[in-house]
């Protein structure tokens, strides 16, 4: 008795039995209207006569399989899936191929199943709502008689790795096997092709994994099938076609090569293997097959001199072909900027006045702008990319709105923006000033490093609606204090915005909003400030608002200031008495290999890239998620990833062209603890060769056998005998930044300007991982059998610690001096510090060096005044400036 093999029989008119023999079989995708823009149109206008005709060119095209999916808001996927199935049945020519049903709902694959002729392909399940829905869809399929597309996909998610890979196909076709009875002959899996040359290092091993993953489910899941959408893995070249063409190729000689017997593929964008110039092919090789560390970057240069590379001729311009109001939207929507010149000069021509066209067309495209940012719709670089666009137009319309003597707009408000006197951070403020000018505000900014002198003087001048404060360092705090009791002084009645990285609602309604009887509002981030400033300045309500603003800041500082007494604090002798105490041993202590200063002058950046934490890259433009996660959010995924690949461009150019540069000082010391709370640091590169670090010690009551911690802690007493070692450092990657930002500003680039910052910003953070890591195990040596990943460092699981002045353990920004007159930072690398202690360039980072195995990241929190007197006599100065110093930190103040 002859017995029938196990292959995958399809039909539709005509069998199509896919056997080990079959060639790669080619499933046609233009009659999914999330594909093909055509199609959808076709559908929406229900022209059924001309979408057969797209499903007619597919056939004819050579797709053996035709992938039918009607999944879109705007249309009744499920009578239009039916209808066209219905109608499909009547064209011979069509009818003759197989059919795969495909939607993400389960009511239209079903009613798709009930209609469609011979046996057909289900486009898919998973097992992402769990075993039992998976199992109810598998046992409906198989009853239907159809085969099924299995996505590698679980409880868990996607899977993005080779093991997530297996795992799930073999848990999917174990059920579908073992429990449904599913016909093993009948299963395709489609194993996620992702693409490649990304610029992140996680996507290097996408095709690779897709392959090696192939590989495994043909050799270890017998009968079943594998298929996927090729032109994913090419996504980073959209708009250079030879380079796409040579991706798909390559990846699909590999892939069947492995065991892909079916899958998507455009044959317009598929060259034949061996007709690849050898050139291309082993650049686009080595990014597929990962075999070089520097794949993804060679292929990028190398895609700039290939023929056909023209983004133009594929981009999609018919919306050039639109009204001129819904073009100048669009523009300001989507941030595109090439036709905007051209749009506004149009507007102008057809207005009576220049005016006209920024208080009509402009604002009106900004108010969609305003209303999708509002809604959660757009997010901040978006906005930013608007204001781009935005200043561009304003900057054409300039001299014609100043040659007709009419320059009065009718902006919603006038706004000065200020960072405060000796703080040098304005990421923050930019980008509120950038916001609030999308929504029609007037912004006067100023800058930073701002006098108060200043800011009063051009409130005035400029008759201002609001005043907005921003900084980032402690003493800045003071500054905002300061500022608005001479406003009370002066008799203002302006409300006062205050934002940055040290400011809280908590300082805000403790010590500003008490001393300024005029509305003091805190806005934490920029999404805010638009909803804050509206509400301050609506006539009909603002009064109602800001007296709800003064009575929730009275009402949340009478709270705080009670749990504040309520807490006990230990006076100054009784925290020294309840010091941390450590076991000193010789074998903890290790003496640096190299003790003195080391400079570094001119630093490669290109070796701080595998260092760069993203994520606070993405909380700075306020996109909130932990990288690598963040770019696969349902809500921010998307502009996450925009924005990332903006930044990977930008960094690209900075570290070829090195438009930045890197500097870095550090010295290791014999160091010792005296006095308790003081680091005596022994130096032969200053006059007395001594040194001391002034620390502070916790003063809060802590649990039994709980230590009150100083940073002094750390270091072997003198009394004990043991001579022990301290460090200091300061780097920068900030030269070159400031220039960078103006140059962008000048041809009104707003997105760019912010976008040097704060990468230069990523760059002097991972330089101070880097040079940590380098003095652990090289320069001082106690962990030269460390291996960590980034990820291990940013969670800090090395050995040893590198506190700053003015965080948390050490909020006192005066030992700076002692670190600066330590190192001779200014000197040797020119990095400076501003009145308020801020370091110039902002993209600089500074702090300590401790080595032993218990030191650790503490927070001192509030001391009281015994600590503070103590402080200013070791200190040598007066307890008022002290107190200046550690206001936030004083229980007292």
């Amino acid at each position: 008795m002859e017995i029938t093999q196990k292959y995958l029989r399809l039909s539709g008119l005509e069998p199509l039995v896919i056997t080990p023999e079959s060639n790669f079989i080619n499933v046609g995708e233009r009659t999914n209207v999330a594909g093909s823009k055509k199609f959808l149109r076709l559908i929406k206008e229900e022209n059924y006569e001309e979408a057969l005709e797209v499903a007619r060119h597919q056939v004819e095209g050579g797709a053996q399989i035709i992938d039918i999916n009607m999944d879109d808001g705007l249309i009744d996927g499920k009578e239009a899936m039916v209808k066209f199935l219905n109608l499909i049945v009547a064209e011979p020519d069509i009818a003759r191929v197989p059919i795969m049903i495909d939607s993400s709902k389960w009511d239209i694959i079903e009613a798709g199943l009930q209609v469609v002729q011979g046996k057909c392909v289900v486009n898919s399940i998973s097992l992402k709502e769990g075993e039992e829905e998976f199992i109810r869809q598998a046992k409906l399929i198989k009853r239907y008689g159809a085969a099924v597309i299995v996505m590698a996909f679980d409880e868990v998610g996607q899977a993005d790795n080779l093991e997530r890979r297996i795992e799930i196909a073999e848990r999917s076709y174990r059920i579908l096997v073992d429990q449904v009875k599913f016909p093993p002959e009948d299963i395709i899996f489609d194993l996620n092709i992702f693409p490649v040359a990304t610029g992140m290092d996680e996507h290097k091993l996408n095709a690779l994994d897709f392959i090696e993953g192939t590989r495994w489910v043909r050799q270890n899941l017998p009968y079943c099938s594998v298929s996927g959408g090729v032109s994913n893995v090419s996504f980073s070249f959209r708009g250079n076609n030879t380079v796409r063409e040579a991706m798909h190729s390559a990846f699909l000689y590999h892939a069947i090569k492995a065991g892909m017997n079916m899958g998507i593929v455009n044959p317009a964008l598929l060259e034949v293997y061996d007709d690849i110039p050898e050139d291309l092919l082993n650049h686009v090789e080595d990014v597929l097959l990962n075999r070089r560390e520097d794949a993804t970057e060679r292929l990028l240069e190398f895609a700039e001199t290939v023929v056909g590379k023209s983004k133009e001729s594929k981009v999609d311009l018919s919306w050039r072909e639109e009204p001129l109001q819904d073009r100048i939207t669009r523009a300001l929507v989507k941030g595109i900027d090439q036709f905007i010149v051209e749009d506004v000069e149009e507007a102008r021509l057809q207005a009576s006045k220049p005016l006209e066209v920024i208080e009509g067309n402009l604002m009106t495209g900004m108010n969609v702008v305003g209303d999708l940012f509002g809604s959660g719709k757009m997010f901040l670089p978006q906005v930013v990319k608007s204001a781009r666009v935005m200043k561009k137009a304003v900057a054409h319309l300039t001299p014609f709105i100043e040659a007709s003597k009419d320059s009065t707009t009718n902006s919603a408000g006038k706004i000065l923006m200020a960072t405060v006197k000796g703080d040098v951070h304005d990421i923050g403020k930019n980008i509120v000033s950038v916001v609030l000018a999308c929504n029609n505000y007037e912004i006067v900014d100023l800058g930073v490093m701002v006098p108060p002198e200043k800011i009063i003087q051009k409130a005035k001048e400029e008759q201002v609606d609001i005043i907005g404060l921003s900084g980032l360092i402690t003493p800045s705090l003071d500054e905002m204090v300061f500022l608005a009791k001479e406003m009370e002084r002066q008799a203002f009645q302006v409300p006062l915005l205050i934002g940055g990285a040290t400011t809280s609602k908590a300082h805000t309604a403790v010590k500003i909003d008490p001393v300024y009887s005029h509305s003091v509002v805190h806005v934490n981030d920029a999404s805010r400030a638009v909803t804050v400033v509206g509400d301050l300045l609506q006539k009909e309500t603002s009064h109602s608002y800001k007296k709800s603003v003064k009575l929730d800041y009275e009402s949340f500082r009478e709270k705080f200031l009670n749990r504040t007494k309520q807490k006990e604090y230990l006076s100054l002798d009784e925290a020294r008495e309840n010091k941390l105490q450590i076991e000193w041993k010789s074998p903890d202590i290790v003496e640096p290999k190299q003790l003195g200063i080391q400079v570094k002058e001119e630093f490669d950046l290109r070796k701080l890239e595998d260092f760069i934490d993203w994520t606070p890259f993405f909380r700075s433009w306020d996109l909130h998620g932990k990288y690598p996660n963040i770019l696969k959010d349902e809500i921010v995924g998307q502009q996450a990833t925009e924005l990332f690949q903006d930044a990977q461009k930008m960094l690209k150019q900075v570290l070829d062209e090195k438009l930045l540069k890197g500097k870095a000082i550090f010295g290791l010391f014999p160091a010792n603890q005296i006095n308790d709370d003081d680091i005596l640091v022994h130096s032969n590169t200053i006059e007395d060769s001594k040194t001391i670090f002034r620390t502070l010690r916790q003063q809060i009551k802590k649990r039994d056998g709980v230590p009150n911690i100083a940073l002094a802690d750390f270091i072997a007493p003198k009394e004990s005998g043991i001579q022990d070692y301290v460090g200091c450092f300061c780097v920068t990657a900030g030269f070159g930044t400031k220039e960078l930002a103006e140059e962008f500003e000048k041809n009104h680039d707003d997105y760019s300007s912010i976008m040097i910052k704060a990468l230069a910003d990523r760059l002097a953070e991972a330089f101070a991982e880097y040079l940590h890591r380098e003095v652990r195990l090289k320069h001082w040596g106690y962990a030269k059998s460390e291996t960590l990943s980034n990820e291990d460092l940013i969670d800090e699981k090395y050995r040893g610690i590198r506190p700053a002045p003015g965080y948390p353990a050490c909020p006192d920004h005066l030992e700076k001096l002692t670190v600066w007159k330590l190192l001779g930072v200014e000197e040797k690398i020119g990095v400076g510090l501003t009145e308020s202690l801020a370091m110039w360039p902002a993209a600089s980072v500074s702090g300590y060096y401790f080595a032993h195995p218990e030191a650790k990241y503490f927070g001192l929190g509030k001391i009281k005044q015994d600590q503070v007197e103590d402080f200013a006599n070791r200190k040598q100065i007066s307890v008022e400036e002290a107190q200046k110093w550690l206001a936030p930190n004083i229980v007292e103040a």
